[in-house]
């Protein structure tokens, strides 16, 4: 379309059939291509701009980011090229081992999270950082492709608006760490796109399909984009569509596309969402709508804020979309109903059944505003609705303005409002104005376009640095690989003894996955869905723990590491120190079943079958030659024995909880426990290891273990001594998903346990995850009904051409 044909109209057109608003592919493309270069350029100008890796030494990994993800892509490289311990089903690495697959579907079944695997294990930071740019550039090139499938216009605008929304907010501050999320903002435009398909009776099964790929790839994102792309959907059947038999035809084949396309990833989602009930309960906040004045700071550029919406897309978009509804080239009807649609989203965002609804029915942990991607794609394809209309007239823009100072003028009373975001936004304002109106002389194509695309990459790309700016200073940060994490692998790998024993990536940890990220089969493990049998065990032992308890670290303790057959403990001098270890299997004898008490060394005495802790000879004084241990869990400070090296405690509650801490050998009275600095915490225990009495309780136990232990990636086999009885004891935690031949699966102190019978020589255990096999059934329902839909489809054809070759022969 030339910017002949955007110019003004005086008249409302009547609306053209969708059926006949085609256009070229190639402009299409163009414009796609032409989106995901500006996202690209914008994104990577305010990277380096704020320094962050890869352009600069500041850390790039913050919160979860360093926490999680990246441990997991490096699992999944793991996975990749044959390293990883375990498969999709179990994770034989983390917490003493763990059911995986979960995991995968929360975060890295994301097709582009499979290019991790192409670059070399070390620069995993690069491969996650690469991933989350070109997610960024999917997300603008399909929504170009959408927007010009919904109505014709000029590529290049097309591919702008494609990059204002892939460059949001939310997109840039927000999801640029939560990498998974990016995925929903490709999913959007996308499920938008099988909506038009509905709409035109056009490509059902490619629809299912896309469904599909986009709920595997993130459900939790999926299911915001499902609601947005339905909301859309609704305001293009009432505006294109007569009569409610032809409105109800389109919803109907949506709904079948969307249902199947969702029942195809079941084998994901149901262990999914069953495996989120089991787990470790989060931090929960009642929703609290942020002040009016916040949610307008944040349409400015460069803004941050934790808990308030991202909502900026830039000002050449918002002028087009506030000037939508003064646009008289559009019919009113046109113009209230996406008006009112971009209303009533953002109006959602601030209601807390609306805001329930967008997240599932449950408050998020961390972030409230996750489903403002999809306000910034109503947006975006509310201003395409006008803009392909024609050109903004005078009034229209200069409504528009209007509507976005008085917005400007609302965020003055905010915090969040900086010097910099009025001068971006305002500078933008009239230089995006100034620009449309320039459109309508052909002659000003090039510069007013360029105008366009500066304007918002430079509203981008500050958005971005200052995002970074904001993250750093108030959120965790973790470093990129670098050679420590080096040293760290390589005396793992050195150490390595698996299945024999356990090897332990220690602590202090670089990050809350360290056996996934640098290797060993340790206790420390951090998810959405961390078991909650293996939190409140691990709690119970003693273990420390951040997020409200499900970031578990590795304990740092003799006798866990002997009964969880922990042989080669990584120290933070980087030396490995070795130490005698159960197998894998033990057997304890039959009785009534154990329960935990409030004494983590009570409780560690209790699991190992004996007493190898004694009491202080004095207060705050271990007897000579005996390990000192200190539980203090809120603790938040330094102790020291008076003659050792100072140890930090990082209690927290109810974020955080110390870990039970190793403070040294006695010496006897030279070794008094001490606080510093100030006074000692409200609760606190200190206990003395006998190792002889641990070398003894460990000899006696490995006497009548499993003679030898072979692993699968989902198993195990154990080969036990003749006539054992009582209860055969697995060094995992009782998870759901365990079966063994020979008995039924119990839970002992929250170990997997099994009953003996005398006559059992061979143990065998696999892991299903719950919910995989009906899942299984769900998606093979799905199956046939797609390919019974497509052989109906083309049932027709095929009659038809057999009634030609009739005719003819």
């Amino acid at each position: 379309m030339s910017t002949s044909q955007l110019a003004p109209h005086h008249a409302p057109q009547r609306p053209v059939p969708v059926s006949v608003r085609r256009s070229g592919r190639w402009p299409g493309v163009f414009g796609s291509v032409f989106g995901a270069l500006v996202t690209a350029l914008a994104v990577c100008s305010g990277d380096a701009v704020a320094r962050v890796f890869p352009y600069g030494s500041r850390h790039r990994s913050v919160n979860d980011l360093g926490n999680q993800f990246v441990p997991f892509h490096a699992h999944l490289w793991d996975l990749l090229h044959g390293r990883a311990r375990g498969g999709l089903l179990f994770n034989w690495q983390s917490g003493y081992g763990t059911g995986f697959l979960p995991d995968l579907g929360t975060y890295l079944t994301s097709p582009f999270a499979l290019l991790v695997g192409l670059f070399p294990r070390h620069d995993i930071d690069l491969a996650v950082y690469v991933v989350t740019v070109l997610k960024m550039t999917a997300a603008a090139a399909a929504m170009a492709w959408l927007l010009r499938t919904q109505r014709p216009g000029p590529w290049w605008a097309a591919g702008l608006l494609g990059a204002s929304y892939a460059l949001c907010g939310w997109s840039v501050i927000e999801a640029s760490y939560n990498p998974m999320w990016l995925d929903g903002l490709i999913a959007f435009p996308m499920l938008c796109l099988t909506g038009e398909w509905a709409l035109r009776g056009r490509r059902p099964l490619l629809g299912v399909l896309v469904v599909a790929v986009w709920w595997t790839a993130n459900f939790y994102t999926a299911y915001m984009a499902t609601l947005g792309a339905a909301l859309v959907l609704v305001v293009r059947v009432v505006l294109t569509r007569e009569g409610a038999r032809e409105r109800a035809r389109v919803v109907g084949r949506a709904a079948v596309t969307t249902v199947l396309g969702m029942a195809l990833t079941a084998p994901l989602l149901v262990p999914l969402f069953l495996s989120s009930k089991q787990a470790y309960p989060g931090w929960f906040k009642e929703f609290s709508p942020v002040p009016w004045s916040d949610l307008f700071a944040r349409l400015l550029p460069a803004t941050y804020s934790f808990g308030s919406p991202a909502v900026f897309v830039g000002t050449g978009t918002l002028l087009l979309v506030t000037a939508l509804p003064f646009h008289r080239a559009l019919p009113l009807r046109t113009r209230l109903w996406w008006a009112g649609l971009v209303a009533a989203v953002l109006l959602s965002l601030q209601w807390a059944p609306t805001h329930l609804a967008w997240h599932v029915f449950a408050t998020p942990n961390g972030s409230p505003y996750r489903q403002t991607f999809v306000l910034a794609g109503i947006v975006v394809i509310a201003a395409w609705t006008g803009l392909a209309a024609g050109l903004p007239g005078v009034r229209a823009l200069a409504g528009g303005a209007g509507v976005l100072a008085a917005a400007a003028a609302w965020a003055a009373g905010s915090t969040l409002a900086t010097g910099w975001g009025y001068a971006l936004f305002c500078g933008g304002l009239a230089l995006t104005a100034g620009a449309w109106w320039a459109l309508r002389h052909p002659r000003l194509l090039l510069p007013a376009s360029a105008a366009l695309a500066a304007a918002l990459v430079a509203q981008a790309a500050a958005t971005t640095a200052y995002g970074h700016q904001g993250k750093l200073a108030g959120l965790d940060d973790y470093a990129s690989w670098g050679r420590s994490h080096t040293s760290r692998e390589r005396a793992l790998q050195r150490a390595d003894g698996w299945p024999e024993y356990r090897t332990d990536a220690g602590r202090p940890a670089l990050s809350g996955n360290d056996p996934l990220l640098l290797g060993g089969e340790g206790g420390s493990y951090y998810s959405s869905h961390t078991p909650d049998v293996f939190s409140r065990t691990m709690t119970a032992l003693g273990a420390g723990s951040t997020s409200r308890g499900r970031s578990v670290q590795s304990l740092d303790n003799p006798v866990t590491d002997a009964v969880f057959s922990v042989g080669a403990r990584l120290k933070a001098d980087g030396k490995v120190v070795r130490a005698e270890a159960l197998p894998l299997v033990t057997v304890r004898p039959a009785g009534p079943a154990p329960e935990y008490g409030g004494s983590p060394f009570a409780n560690q005495e209790l699991l190992l079958g004996a007493k190898v802790y004694e009491e202080p000879v004095a207060p705050g004084v271990c007897r000579a030659g005996t390990d000192t241990f200190l539980w203090a869990p809120e603790y938040n400070a330094t102790a020291r024995l008076a003659d050792g090296r100072p140890s930090r405690l990082n209690g927290n509650q109810p974020k955080n909880r110390a870990a039970l801490q190793p403070l040294g050998r006695s010496r006897g009275a030279s070794s008094a426990l001490v606080f510093e600095p100030g006074p000692e915490p409200a609760r606190w225990t200190l206990s003395c290891l006998d190792r002889s009495r641990l070398t003894a309780a460990v000899t006696a136990l490995r006497a009548s273990a499993a003679t030898s232990v072979r692993v699968t990636d989902s198993g195990l086999t154990a080969t036990l001594p003749p006539g054992s009885t009582g209860t055969a004891v697995v060094a995992v935690p009782a998870i759901a998903g365990w079966s063994c031949e020979g008995g039924p699966v119990r839970s002992r102190l929250g170990l997997l346990a099994v009953p003996l019978d005398g006559h059992t020589t061979t143990l065998r255990c696999e892991f299903t995850p719950p919910g995989l096999l009906p899942g299984l059934g769900l998606a093979g329902v799905s199956a046939l009904t797609v390919v019974a839909l497509a052989v109906l489809r083309r049932r027709p054809e095929y009659l038809a051409g057999l009634r030609r070759r009739g005719r003819t022969a």
